[in-house]
């Protein structure tokens, strides 16, 4: 099982930076990682809107990791970056601690600090995994993965790449 370091810092783009262990105090985290440098990121957007909002009301901290500068990740997301959490990881800290080797990726963290379901690139299929165990762990709907006008499936762009 992936646990990432509860000490790692995450910065969002509103408010004040604060470690993993604090984020997860009340609520599970749920996070759609992107490099907004990549096509593959920018055509999973519009999906990742819309499983992010079916988790909203949930006990889930909905929010998009983006590996970039705060200036950078606004201007990709646009008006998306008011709708959730957004955090900042430029050098990849976070991701290198999810072991994520493709990007987009869809992870759910639980509020015990470990990683019990993850999507890399983008498969319905898999991502619908994870949304079920989501779904599961809070009680809540699952939202349509796929759904019509979604992306084909794709292989998703190094995580490490920069």
């Amino acid at each position: 099982m992936i646990t990432p370091s509860p000490d790692t810092v995450l910065h969002p783009l509103q408010g004040e930076k604060r470690a993993l262990h604090e984020w997860l105090t009340t609520f599970h985290l749920l996070s759609v990682v992107i490099d907004p440098y990549t096509s593959e990121s920018a055509r999973v957007l519009k999906t990742a809107r819309r499983v992010l909002a079916q988790f909203a009301g949930s006990s889930v901290r909905t929010n998009y990791v983006v590996t970039a500068r705060p200036e950078e990740a606004r201007e990709f997301l646009g008006v998306l970056a008011d709708e959730t959490i957004v955090f900042c990881d430029a050098d990849r800290t976070f991701v290198k601690q999810l072991h994520l080797q493709r990007l987009p990726a869809f992870v759910f963290l639980r509020i015990d600090g470990n990683v019990v379901a993850s999507a890399e690139g983008w498969n319905p299929v898999e991502w619908r995994a994870v949304a079920d165990e989501v779904a599961r762990t809070v009680a809540w709907s699952k939202p349509l993965i796929p759904a019509p006008g979604d992306p084909d499936a794709f292989a998703g762009t190094s995580a490490m790449a920069q």
